[in-house]
């Protein structure tokens, strides 16, 4: 998780530790279930400190699915602002995806749904939102392809974008599930062509 803590004295610093430490923790290869008791521990405090910052463990959650979401999202539109062609932009978009889950394993985790099992149902559904987002995004820079002539007007961008989100989500689960031995763009030089066109 690339969050500064440098100076703990700032107003949100002890907040970003706790969810540095909680990051940290989801990147166990073994992808035990993370208690407060644990974190707490971990982070040298009692649950009691760990809850004057955050209200329950489903708000630590929410604090990385932010991280999450802000990152994406923030890598997404600069690629589609800084690349014309609709058919890179995909192509981009699906390399920062897997390199994202490279860098944040313990935040692959929390992706893949692992991390969020028996937490509050809502954390779930705010990353089912986060995954329309993202074929939402990929479906429309294949529309500018097709739109540039990069494809034909045959191509369906929604039924490819669908495909592509499955690809992104298959690569993170098997990465997570290799206990994060499997790199996720693997092979993806020979296998982007084929997916994206």
């Amino acid at each position: 998780m690339d969050i500064s803590t440098q100076g703990l004295r700032k107003p949100g610093a002890r907040k970003l530790q706790i969810l540095q430490m909680l990051a940290s923790m989801l990147e166990d290869p073994k992808g035990e279930k993370v208690t407060t008791a644990a974190l707490a521990a971990r982070l040298d405090v009692s649950e009691a400190a760990l809850y004057r910052h955050f209200a329950s463990k489903a708000q630590m959650f929410e604090g990385l699915i932010e991280f999450i979401e802000t990152t994406i999202f923030g890598l997404i539109n600069k690629i589609s602002t800084e690349e014309p062609s609709g058919l890179k932009q995909v192509r981009a978009m699906v390399s920062m995806l897997l390199d994202f889950a490279q860098t944040n394993r313990g935040m692959t985790r929390v992706l893949i749904g692992d991390a969020l099992v028996n937490e509050n149902e809502r954390l779930q559904e705010r990353m089912n939102q986060f995954f329309e987002r993202i074929e939402a995004s990929i479906k429309q820079s294949f529309k500018v392809a097709v739109g540039d002539k990069e494809l034909p007007e045959s191509f369906d961008p929604g039924a490819r974008a669908a495909l592509v989100l499955a690809f992104v989500l298959g690569r993170w689960h098997r990465f997570a599930k290799s206990g994060f031995r499997k790199a996720p763009a693997e092979g993806l030089e020979v296998q982007m062509p084929v997916l994206v066109g």
